[in-house]
């Protein structure tokens, strides 16, 4: 078997926390401590997490995405491959290395996404994002973390407890969606997006998006 090789380390800002990126031949994967983030041959579930979203905007003429969460990309692949042309997308990374591995050892699973005229990257917290832009997106999609229970960093808390879950609220156009990828089910947080004002469907996906693999949660929660 081809073993694992460490290809480079990052710090998660505000934690002591050190993200590893791995590569065994052509596949990657981002661990923390001992567990596995998110993984190349495992996109399913993200990039489902864009299609659900945009299914719900497809009405809107010139919709604007924030993304919540660069990670391997597979979730704005998705995203650009089913909006249109006038589409624009926001990507709010908070690890700075995520982004340069999308462009640099991981550029073949990325296949350019960052260089798509529709995409703006931000080296930030999406919190901060969020917080800042009332009234402003049409869909907002967080694949930060493990889902809403933190695992990474515990500052993400703030994105899924009812303030945050307010914020999001506050920072979508009418009829804008909130869409969370989750590892597993959480029927807290599933009652605190109805507390926050969201009309909730709750769908389980599969990791691979083949039918098998451990199953995802996506919320896919609309503002009224």
């Amino acid at each position: 078997m081809i073993p694992w090789v460490k290809i480079d380390t990052a710090r998660i800002p505000g934690t002591d926390g050190e993200l590893r990126l791995m590569r065994r031949g052509k596949e990657f994967s981002i661990m923390l401590g001992t567990n596995e983030l998110m993984n190349s041959r495992l996109s399913g579930s993200e990039a489902a997490l864009a299609t659900l979203a945009a299914k719900k905007i497809e009405a809107v003429k010139k919709p604007l995405m924030l993304i919540g969460g660069l990670g391997m990309g597979f979730t704005l692949r998705a995203a650009l491959a089913v909006l249109g042309a006038d589409a624009k997308i926001v990507v709010a990374e908070l690890v700075p290395a995520v982004v340069a591995w999308a462009r640099g050892p991981m550029a073949e699973i990325s296949g350019g996404c960052l260089n798509d005229p529709r995409v703006s990257i931000l080296e930030t917290d999406v919190t901060e994002v969020i917080r800042a832009h009332p009234r402003k997106f049409d869909a907002i999609l967080l694949d930060v973390d493990n889902g809403p229970e933190g695992l990474t960093r515990k500052a993400n808390d703030a994105l899924y407890n009812p303030a945050g879950l307010k914020a999001a609220h506050a920072a979508l156009r009418a009829r804008g969606v909130l869409a969370v990828w989750s590892s597993g089910p959480n029927p807290a947080f599933a009652k605190r997006l109805h507390q926050a004002g969201f009309d909730v469907n709750e769908v389980a996906v599969r990791a691979t998006g083949k039918g098998v693999g451990a199953r995802h949660i996506i919320w896919v929660a609309t503002r009224d």
